[in-house]
C-alpha cells in the first residue's frame, strides 16, 4: 500500500526554491539530518511491531486475537487487521491539518497495531524461520535504500510501474482467496517480493527529494519526516511478509 506526503502536489504554500543560496556544505548536513530521522522513525516502527508481536505470541493475550480450541480468528482480528488501514487514510490525508506530535503519535499506534497482527505468524511459522526471514529483510532494504539514496538516476518512471504491481498484487490476493491456489499464491509472493524491493529505492529517492522542498520550515519537515518513514515502513513489513512465504517454517 503506498501513502505519501508529497507536498509538491499539496497547496502548502512553502517555497521549492528555499535552498537557493544555501551552501552546499549546509544542505547536505541537512539532508543527512533529515533522512537520519527518516530512518530513526522507521526503524522504532519496527522495533516496536516486533516488540509487541513478540509481548503478544509469548503470552495469553494471543487468545484475544486467536481462538485457542478452533485455532480461527477472532473478531477483534478483524478489527486489529482493518483498524491501520484506517490509521493510513488518517495520515495520509489528513497529515496538513494535524501537528506533528499527533502524526507520531498515529504512527507508533499503527506500528503497535501491526505488531498485534504479527503476533500471528508465531503461530503458524517457527521463531527461528521468522527471524531468519526478518534479517534477510533488513540486510536487503538496507542495500535498496542506500541504492535509492546515492544513486545518480533518476527513478521517477518506476512509480508507475511500481503501483500498478501492487494493485496487481492485491487484486490477484483477493482473487486467490477463493481459487486457493498453491502455485498461484507462490507467484504472488515472489511478485510481491520485487515490486516492494523497487519501491524501497524509489520511495528513498522520493523521500530525499522532498527535503529540498521542506527544508527550512521545521513544523512540515518533522511531519514528511514520519510519512517518509510510514512510506518505508509499509514497504518493509510487506516485503517480510512476502519473503516469509518463502523462507518461513511453518510448526
Amino acid at each position: 500500500m503506498q501513502n505519501q506526503f508529497d507536498p509538491r502536489t499539496k497547496a502548502t504554500g512553502y517555497d521549492p526554491a528555499v535552498s537557493v543560496g544555501v551552501p552546499r556544505a549546509a544542505r547536505d548536513a541537512g539532508l543527512r539530518s533529515y533522512m537520519l530521522s527518516v530512518y530513526n522513525y522507521m526503524a522504532s516502527g519496527v522495533l516496536l511491531t516486533g516488540v509487541v508481536a513478540m509481548l503478544f505470541a509469548k503470552s495469553s493475550l494471543i487468545n484475544l486475537i486467536i481462538n485457542p480450541a478452533t485455532g480461527q480468528s477472532t473478531p477483534l482480528f478483524w478489527i486489529v487487521l482493518f483498524a491501520p488501514l484506517a490509521l493510513v487514510f488518517a495520515l495520509s490525508f489528513g497529515i496538513n491539518r494535524m501537528s506533528a506530535g499527533t502524526a507520531q503519535m498515529l504512527f507508533w499506534l499503527y506500528a503497535g497495531l501491526i505488531g498485534v497482527q504479527f503476533s500471528s505468524l508465531f503461530v503458524v511459522y517457527t521463531g527461528a524461520s521468522i527471524a531468519q526471514t526478518f534479517f534477510a529483510v533488513a540486510a536487503a532494504f538496507a542495500g535498496l535504500s542506500l541504492y535509492g539514496y546515492t544513486t545518480k538516476k533518476d527513478l521517477t518512471g518506476w512509480g508507475s510501474f511500481l503501483i500498478m504491481g501492487v494493485v496487481g498484487i492485491f487484486v490477484a490476493l483477493l482473487i486467490n482467496i477463493f481459487l486457493q491456489s498453491p502455485a498461484l499464491q507462490l507467484a504472488i509472493s515472489a511478485i510481491g517480493v520485487l515490486v516492494f524491493a523497487g519501491l524501497v529505492a524509489y520511495d528513498t529517492q522520493k523521500i530525499k527529494s522532498m527535503y529540498f522542498v521542506v527544508a527550512g520550515h521545521g513544523e512540515a519537515m518533522a511531519k514528511s519526516a514520519i510519512m517518509g518513514a510510514l512510506t518505508l515502513y509499509i514497504d518493509f513489513i510487506n516485503m517480510f511478509l512476502f519473503l516469509l512465504r518463502f523462507m518461513g517454517d511453518r510448526r
